[in-house]
């Protein structure tokens, strides 16, 4: 008597397991938050979609909708999501230099004019006017706390005797409009060519922060 063959699953329900398989263990939404990322790195903010999305993550069309009504609230995640990646990166600069907070300070702000050109879509959703934090609050808070790294830092600076007494946000306010600044005109290619081919990025990076240090510094 012959054994019957093993039946093969249907190429449809190949794809459903695949399917599932992506938001398996709570795993869609981090899924679609990274498709989404690729897309906007691709494509800019006006090629992210939720069904391009979807069809990115390989997940139905409408499974994005378990946890994003629209698209502004998938962009509002990718935005959140560059924010903490940011953090992590100025966290890791700064912990090479744990014993002076003036390079601390300073290696978090090229940490972020770094992340700013090796992911440009991604800095310009998380700094423009596609998405606010006042509409999204954990995008608000992860905006906050690379806020709060520079605010401390520099409260650390002031400790230490490095930059002078004074009001610490306001002088942090002073830190973001420069780092800020460099790294959306680096973004947007505002940068003139002869700046750049006489000095590398991260160079000129930590000269304009240093300049500014100079001015924060205390006076003898």
């Amino acid at each position: 008597m012959r054994k019957a063959k093993p039946s093969r699953p249907r190429s449809g329900e190949g794809r459903r397991a695949r399917r599932r398989s992506a938001y398996h263990h709570g795993n869609l939404r981090a899924a679609l938050v990274e498709a989404a990322t690729v897309l906007l790195e691709d494509r800019g903010p006006l090629g992210v979609t939720l069904r391009g999305a979807a069809r990115r993550a390989g997940v139905s069309q409408t499974a994005p909708y378990r946890h994003f009504p629209d698209k502004g609230a998938l962009l509002a995640a990718v935005a959140e999501q560059g924010f903490r990646r940011l953090a992590r990166a100025m966290t890791r600069a700064a912990g090479q230099q744990e014993t002076d907070p003036a390079r601390a300070l300073e290696a978090m702000a090229v940490a972020l004019i770094g992340f700013a050109a090796a992911h440009g879509a991604h800095y310009r959703l998380m700094c423009g006017p596609a998405v606010r934090g006042r509409d999204h609050p954990a995008l608000r808070d992860a905006a906050f706390a690379v806020w709060k790294l520079l605010t401390e830092t520099l409260e650390r600076c002031q400790h230490a005797g490095r930059i002078r007494a004074g009001d610490s946000a306001a002088f942090a306010f002073v830190l973001w409009c420069l780092v800020h600044g460099f790294a959306t005109l680096l973004v947007d290619e505002q940068i003139p060519p002869a700046v750049l081919e006489a000095m590398p990025t991260e160079q000129l990076a930590r000269m304009t922060t240093r300049a500014l240090f100079a001015g924060l510094s205390v006076r003898s």
